[in-house]
């Protein structure tokens, strides 16, 4: 009987070619149907639809790039789910939560299938040549089924016990390779700012003990400026966020991951989500054009999750910790480190939710949360108001902030620090 395949996209496609010219008799199946043409060209059957494939195959792959993919080729929620599914041995080879894939071969299991994750870890290249690395997870009679076809797509496969384990495995995999990546990025910044040999540099890196075969494919993208697609940064974005999901969950510290999350996120909103995720190298660069062009000094910063962003331009209008009462609840601490811009000096990106309560000062303050990841970044009304105030903890560089005063010091709690040499206010400073 055939396997099935579905999602051909940049890693599925090489994965399947490389199971049908191993002789894998594979019916496949992908939503853009050009994809599936060089599989037909390798002897592979192409379906028409998912339900066919469903009909004519009991091991079915899948390659797909988030969970609504996967809900959508399987029926999930539908009728089709059940019959799509029953008899089944479903191999997801795909990133997605561990939660839902958890969740989601409970469900497969109730209408009568079996489920196997089976993520990978390796970009193009080794899907390409077949050295990819495959983690497997699921009931072992199930893993030991379907472990022979992980052979022509992958140099090893580990057995990691039940699910969700092979997708924790695979994301663990992603909090070291994120980050080393990005580094390398900085590393080949820092370098062609100094105006360094860069073809030197890969060689150094290369000789020495840091040496592998990230450092070298990816550092020799970086060197030529090669950004055609292996890991799309769209893709490694996605990664992240799943790596820091699960971090929270078990309440661990990410802090090389967030700071990744911030940067692939800038270089997705600069047009570069999918390019390879050596163009990260991008972001950082914009960090360095930014701090300081045509002689005015710019701040950026934005979210935790990286979807509200802003730039602001020039001096700030002043800087200090605010000790009113609404900053201590809003900020869970003793005061609130601000800067103040004027709105002419200041571009959002990114919608904002506002939160609009009573001033200490007896009018009104809006202060504009990320709807989505709920950081606290900005005060002022989009639109309306002259000027608006930065959250110093939203900065890119919070080296930046030279604080000059510090108002509603009458609320200050005893423990709350004074900046040294600032000009303290028990309230708002005097206008005019």
């Amino acid at each position: 009987m055939d396997i099935g395949f579905i999602g051909l996209g940049v890693m599925g496609q090489p994965m399947a070619l490389n199971l049908a010219r191993a002789g894998t008799p594979l019916l496949v199946w992908n939503r853009s149907s050009d994809r599936a043409t060089p599989l037909r060209a390798v002897g592979a059957k192409i379906a028409a639809d998912p339900a066919q494939l469903f009909a004519q195959t009991r091991i079915v792959i899948l390659m797909l790039y988030d969970a609504a993919a996967i809900d959508a080729v399987l029926g999930r929620g539908s009728p089709a789910f059940r019959q799509n599914v029953a008899g089944h041995v479903l191999v997801q080879m795909g990133t997605p939560a561990p939660g839902y894939s958890k969740q989601l071969e409970t469900d497969i299991r109730s209408c009568g299938g079996a489920y196997v994750e089976a993520p990978v870890s390796g970009s193009l290249k080794p899907a390409e040549t077949g050295q990819l690395v495959a983690m497997l997870a699921g009931e072992p009679e199930y893993v030991d089924e379907i472990r022979p076809l992980m052979g022509p797509m992958c140099r090893q496969a580990f057995v990691c016990g039940a699910v969700p384990n092979a997708l924790l495995m695979k994301i663990a995999i992603n909090s070291f390779l994120i980050p080393l990546v990005t580094a390398l990025a900085e590393t080949f910044h820092f370098a062609d700012r100094h105006e360094l040999d860069v073809q030197q540099l890969l060689a150094v890196l290369d000789a020495g003990p840091m040496a592998s075969n990230v450092s070298r494919v990816k550092g020799a993208k970086l060197a030529a400026r090669d950004f055609a697609v292996q890991a799309a940064i769209t893709d490694v974005l996605k990664n992240a966020r799943l790596t820091t999901a699960a971090a929270r969950e078990m309440g661990i510290a990410s802090p090389l991951l967030d700071v990744c999350d911030a940067l692939y996120s800038e270089a997705v909103a600069q047009g570069h989500g999918q390019s390879d995720m050596a163009a990260v190298i991008r972001a950082i660069e914009a960090r360095t054009d930014s701090a300081m062009r045509d002689g005015i000094k710019r701040f950026t910063g934005g979210c935790l999750c990286g979807a509200l962003r802003y730039e602001a331009d020039g001096e700030p209008l002043n800087a200090g910790h605010c000790y009113c009462t609404d900053c201590q609840k809003v900020s869970g601490s003793g005061f609130i480190p601000f800067m103040g811009f004027p709105a002419s000096a200041l571009r959002f990106h990114g919608a904002s939710r506002p939160f609009v309560s009573k001033a200490a000062n007896g009018g009104t303050a809006t202060r504009n949360f990320c709807p989505v990841c709920n950081s606290l970044v900005f005060g002022g009304v989009v639109g309306e108001s002259d000027s608006f105030t930065i959250y110093v903890g939203s900065l890119d560089d919070k080296s930046l902030f030279r604080p000059k005063i510090a108002i509603f010091a009458r609320s200050r709690p005893h423990w709350a620090i004074l900046p040294p040499g600032v000009a303290v206010f028990e309230a708002m400073p005097p206008t005019g």
